[in-house]
């Protein structure tokens, strides 16, 4: 067995290695930018005429220390030359790397070059010639660090130079990228079953000659005259020729079965060029190309694959010259294309979203040094949506080394464990712990609230909605639950009637418990989804401290503050809201744990009026008021740093001699003016409320517990 490497464009090692073994490549091993295989010199040649993906085939010959320029020409020198190449033959080095002593890659070359020179000037008296463009063998070293690793090029120019294209289009995809995306798309199976083939911006034709040699089992380098084991003195002809006759036939077998082709472009010139192309692979009359705008596609009969690599929008100035074209690129495939695939191939997935569907898969692939994806699409009519910012495709990562995943998965295991042993069911599990993925995850049982905390203005918008992807592709994963089961939003600063806004109207709540209570949460139709998980050690402390006592909520929100006070024993409870909806909710959450009747009053009224006036008397209250807030029905604005004092006062006022009042705020900069409250204890229970889950973060909230003397 002799051991092989395969070099490959970035992002298709994995189809690579699925590839080799498929042609009979044992021990097959990713590595970067490559796949490392063992076999017969069978192997190699068949893995040659048929890798749709590679892009050279390497022989490793030796790999050894070469910290210094002697040391690399030594090691070069070692190598028995004459088993390889002919002495009057020729040669070109391809070197690569570099380390301290070797800090120019032709210079490294020529150390290589002069060492197989010299070493058959010393044995032959002859030494081998240089040819860059056609060599009888080519040689590839390469450095890494302090070790070389020196190798024969068995396929001589890059495979994916197929032989039949000369002339491309603006943009070309070379051959092996074109094959990636149909693999990726499943095009085989799809092509087995009679499927049609569609590129509605075939440009030179690449996509449809690749999809073709692929349908009808046609070897990719059957159209090659040149090949680097040529002229190398290892070459075994008969092997070659048998693989390469077997190759023919395949084709000859294969090409009677092809199905339908398609490809069509607005530009008359590149479908000239295409069909060129076309003729040089020998797929005339096989595939069938005509000039035609977008505007006119509609699906051929039948079912199949469309695929198309559109414009990116690369240069300054483009992105909204080409945006129409996905909006339009989409309208197509809703109105004709029902029940067909759909692969498209971009430098930009934020393009994607303008075509109103929904992507079920999302690969990673490099064109060039640019990283792309290609968004895969089942065109039916649940998958068709509005068009807009948020229309997530999950991406191909690696969750293993991702660093919000080892994030996740590291609070995980902790926060579990205490959820566990505190039963705890409701937690947060991540609060922007690394700040470049800024989001709140929150457990709900078996949902999971994600609050995308919104960017700040000079994080580029590409760069933001690729790390907001990033976090949807990981969380479903890590945490293991369902996709669906995750609600996602951005949280920004709210701004007059924003802050009232609904931001969905699905009605849908969902039951969670706490601390006994059963309490209605909804992840869809508001910012907040109705239970602060930051506040549950404050609840439990109004609970252990309401046994028989008059309670009073205060901004009372979804009133779940009062149902703990309501299971902790209290004699009545009163909360006070704005808001119908919040009332509503706490209405339902009190039903809910079987609290109703005269004892327990819900009060529609502005707080701080209220409070003026009511003369009621309570023995525990809370108060949590918003940060700020504008609500039309309110007079004037409420800022609890500039009115919590008068705020405060008057709820003292309505304390019982011996009565406590629990004040909170989530306002980060906040400061309690204490010499305002004369006569009045006031404990500091920040740190006693904040729970483990919040931690991370010990200004979540502010909290003090006030007490007459």
């Amino acid at each position: 067995m002799i051991r092989f490497f395969v070099a490959a464009p970035k992002g298709l090692e994995e189809l690579l290695a699925e590839e080799l073994q498929q042609l009979g490549g044992a021990e097959v091993k990713q590595s970067r930018a490559g796949v490392h295989f063992s076999g017969e010199l069978e192997t190699a040649y068949r893995v040659l005429l048929w890798s749709r993906l590679g892009n050279r085939l390497l022989l490793p010959l030796a790999e050894f220390p070469a910290p210094t320029r002697d040391a690399l020409y030594r090691g070069v020198h070692n190598i028995p030359w004459d088993e390889h190449l002919a002495p009057d033959g020729t040669l070109a080095v391809d070197f690569t790397g570099s380390n301290a002593g070797i800090t120019h890659t032709h210079f490294g070359a020529l150390k290589v070059k002069d060492a197989i020179v010299d070493w058959f000037r010393n044995r032959y008296d002859r030494r081998p010639g240089v040819d860059t463009a056609c060599p009888d063998l080519r040689i590839n070293l390469h450095l890494h660090r302090d070790t070389a690793t020196l190798s024969l090029d068995l396929s001589g120019d890059s495979l994916h130079r197929r032989g039949y294209r000369t002339e491309g289009g603006q943009a070309p995809l070379k051959e092996n990228l074109a094959a990636a995306i149909l693999l990726r798309a499943g095009w085989p199976e799809i092509a087995a079953q009679g499927g049609t083939l569609l590129d509605p911006m075939c440009g030179s034709g690449t996509l449809l000659i690749e999809g073709a040699l692929m349908a009808a089992d046609c070897a990719p380098g059957l159209l090659r005259e040149a090949w680097g084991f040529l002229g190398w003195q290892g070459h075994r002809p008969q092997i070659w020729q048998r693989l390469a006759e077997e190759a023919r036939q395949r084709r000859e077998a294969g090409l009677g079965k092809l199905p339908p082709i398609l490809g069509f472009d607005a530009d008359p010139r590149v479908i000239k060029v295409a069909r060129r192309n076309i003729e040089r692979a020998g797929l005339q009359g096989r595939i069938r190309v005509e000039a035609q705008p977008l505007e006119q596609l509609i699906a051929p009969p039948g079912g199949g694959l469309l695929t198309v690599n559109p414009p990116y929008g690369e240069r300054l100035g483009e992105l909204e010259e080409v945006r129409p074209l996905y909006g339009l690129l989409g309208e197509r495939l809703k109105e004709s294309f029902t029940g067909w695939r759909a692969a498209v191939f971009t430098g930009n997935p934020d393009l994607g979203k303008e075509m109103g569907l929904r992507a079920h898969k999302m690969n990673t692939l490099f064109n060039g040094a640019l990283e792309c994806r290609l968004l895969q699409f089942e065109v039916t009519p649940e998958q068709f949506v509005q068009a807009g910012p948020r229309a997530f495709v999950p991406l191909e990562l690696d969750l293993e080394n991702h660093p919000f995943a080892n994030r996740l998965r590291k609070n995980l295991r902790h926060l579990r464990k205490w959820a566990q042993r505190e039963g705890v069911s409701c937690y947060r599990v991540y609060d922007a712990d690394i700040p470049e993925y800024a989001v709140a995850v929150d457990l709900y049982e078996g949902w999971v609230h994600l609050q995308e905390y919104a960017p700040p203005a000079e994080i580029e918008s590409a760069k933001a909605e690729r790390r907001w992807r990033e976090i949807l592709t990981v969380a479903p994963q890590v945490l293991q639950i369902e996709p669906e089961r995750i609600f996602s939003k951005t949280r920004q600063r709210q701004k007059g009637a924003a802050q009232y806004r609904k931001l969905d109207e699905t009605g849908q709540f969902h039951q969670v418990q706490e601390g006994g209570a059963k309490l209605l949460v909804n992840f869809t139709d508001y910012l907040d989804t109705g239970l602060f998980l930051d506040h549950r050690i404050t609840r439990d402390l109004v609970r252990q401290w309401a046994q028989g006592k008059r309670f009073l909520n205060l901004f009372c929100y979804t009133g779940s503050a009062t149902v703990q006070a309501a299971l902790g024993g209290a004699a009545t409870t009163t909360s006070v809201d704005l808001s119908a909806v919040y009332l509503d909710w706490a209405r339902r959450n009190l039903d809910l744990n079987g609290f109703s009747g005269p004892f327990h009053r819900l009060i529609r009224d502005d707080c701080r009026e209220w409070i003026e006036h009511d003369r009621g008397h309570y023995d525990l209250i809370f108060l949590d008021p918003p940060t700020f807030s504008n609500s039309k029905r309110m007079e004037g604005t409420f800022d609890v740093q500039r009115d919590h004092v008068p705020l405060i006062r008057a709820a003292l006022a309505r304390l019982t001699p011996g009565g406590r009042l629990v004040f909170s705020t989530n306002h980060r900069r906040f400061k309690l003016d204490e010499e305002a409250f004369a006569g009045v204890t006031i404990e500091d229970y920040s740190a006693k409320t904040l729970p483990e889950d919040f931690k991370r973060n010990p200004r979540i909230h502010r909290c003090w517990v006030f007490r007459p003397y």
